[in-house]
């Protein structure tokens, strides 16, 4: 039997998967209110609409209740400025982060993580909220449509973990990089470093990142074990990314199964590479990815469409092109391919499974983006009795529900069946060879 990977111990008894966004949102409030010690909350935002307005006051309100709480909120410094694109109001979500800070006598932190000088160029993708030793790592942010709102949510995988020594892990990572270096400059307050503080935190950071590991101690289980080991990864830039290495790593030593989870199909390069040297060597591949109608940059013919709106048919452009490529293994029945779909909702599941043995969580897309500009995370949990496969199998099973089975390439619509507006700024784009461009940011 293969060797387990050195790791922090964990049983499948200390996992729960929730299936949904309302119990994303029902978990969330209950663990902020049963918190006894520690809060800490890792999302790219907490946005000013009804689920971030319910959620930052529930955090407000544990603190009354017990000052010795320790509460700090984690979220993109430039994201954070502002609200949804195309609003220009005010300081964005920061307005709404200083106006409760005002209400309430015990104070908490959110900071701001600056990762780059523009939000273009990279931002805080990190995820992770921890109370006390459980850890809900999902990679959803807090918002009206990822906490299911106004009947309409945002899906996502969310996975409950028990572990005193993965918590702390991760907290002391979030307060010695961030919180004790300045680094991350405190949001709910008035001070606000200026442009060139701010840069040459962006500096001092990235210097700090590039050497970036978690500190725990991992143990070597013996193979007769029943636990899993779980290791948690960093993933920031091209060179010397210990999260894009482990998921080049997990997808090449797969030998029957690989299931690949993402929102948006735009595989890095050496990531294609892999995947279809995967499919050469016999392995049984399924990639599970929102249709276009259930992207959150989609835009319906009924509305106002805009140049953000081109994002899903630029996917759905380059997921056709692959599978034209590969239609051979989709013919034998090797590779897979689910669309997901569900009324109005939008898709936003990531992770890997290979040999149903080791499981990628991450908040990372796999795309160019999280590949070299995002600062990600993501565990990585090695699971030799598959002890997890129920659980993986339900969580499969509750996602599929809504996903269509695609057999063919011309399942997927062309340009030239595309609505109007969309049809002609894309045809813009390729004339000006644009969409290139756009790719590397996508």
């Amino acid at each position: 039997m293969n060797k387990v990977l050195a790791g922090i111990p964990l049983l499948s008894e200390n996992i729960t998967v929730l299936s949904s966004a309302k119990e994303y949102a029902s978990a969330l409030i209950r663990l902020i209110e049963h918190a006894q010690s520690r809060i800490y909350i890792t999302a790219l935002y907490l946005q000013n609409d009804d689920a971030g307005q319910q959620i930052l006051n529930a955090l407000h309100q544990a603190k009354q209740k017990n000052p010795k709480v320790d509460i700090k909120v984690f979220v993109d410094f430039h994201r954070a400025q502002r609200g949804l694109i195309g609003d220009k109001s005010g300081q964005g979500n920061r307005d709404f982060y200083l106006d409760l800070a005002s209400k309430y006598s015990e104070s908490i932190g959110i900071y701001g993580v600056p990762v780059k000088r523009k939000e273009l160029m990279g931002v805080w993708h990190f995820k992770g909220m921890f109370f006390d030793n459980t850890l809900l790592y999902t990679g959803a942010s807090i918002n009206d449509i990822y906490l299911h709102q106004h009947d309409k949510y945002r899906l996502d995988r969310y996975y409950q973990i028990e572990s005193p020594e993965l918590c702390e892990s991760f907290c002391q990572f979030l307060q010695q990089t961030f919180v004790k270096s300045e680094f991350a400059p405190q949001l709910n307050i008035d001070n606000l470093p200026n442009n060139l503080q701010v840069k040459e935190k962006i500096a001092k950071l990235k210097a700090k990142l590039k050497e970036a590991r978690f500190n725990y101690y991992a143990q070597q289980l013996d193979s007769s074990t029943e636990a899993l080991s779980v290791l948690p990864l960093i993933g920031f830039g091209r060179r010397k990314n210990q999260l894009n290495e482990t998921i080049r790593e997990t997808i090449s030593l797969a030998k029957h199964t690989l299931v690949l989870f993402t929102p948006y199909f735009n595989l890095p390069k050496p990531v294609m590479r892999d995947v279809r040297s995967a499919l050469k060597r016999g392995v049984e591949v399924t990639i599970i990815i929102g249709d276009k109608k259930a992207n959150d940059f989609f835009i319906a013919d009924q509305d106002k469409f805009s140049m953000i709106g081109i994002i899903p048919y630029i996917y759905e452009a380059l997921l056709k092109t692959f599978l034209k490529r590969q239609q051979k293994y989709i013919d034998n029945k090797q590779l897979k391919v689910r669309l997901w779909q569900h009324d109005s909702n939008s898709f936003h599941l990531k992770g890997i499974v290979a040999d149903e043995r080791r499981h990628i969580l991450t908040g990372n897309n796999l795309n160019p983006r999280a590949w070299g500009l995002d600062l990600e995370n993501g565990l990585l949990i090695d699971d030799v009795k598959q002890k997890l496969l129920p659980t993986l199998t339900k969580e499969l099973t509750e996602i599929n529900k809504h996903t269509q089975l695609i057999t063919s390439y011309l399942q997927l619509e062309s340009q030239d069946q595309y609505p109007e507006k969309p049809k002609k700024l894309l045809k813009k784009l390729r004339m000006a060879q644009i969409d290139r461009l756009l790719k590397r940011f996508l």
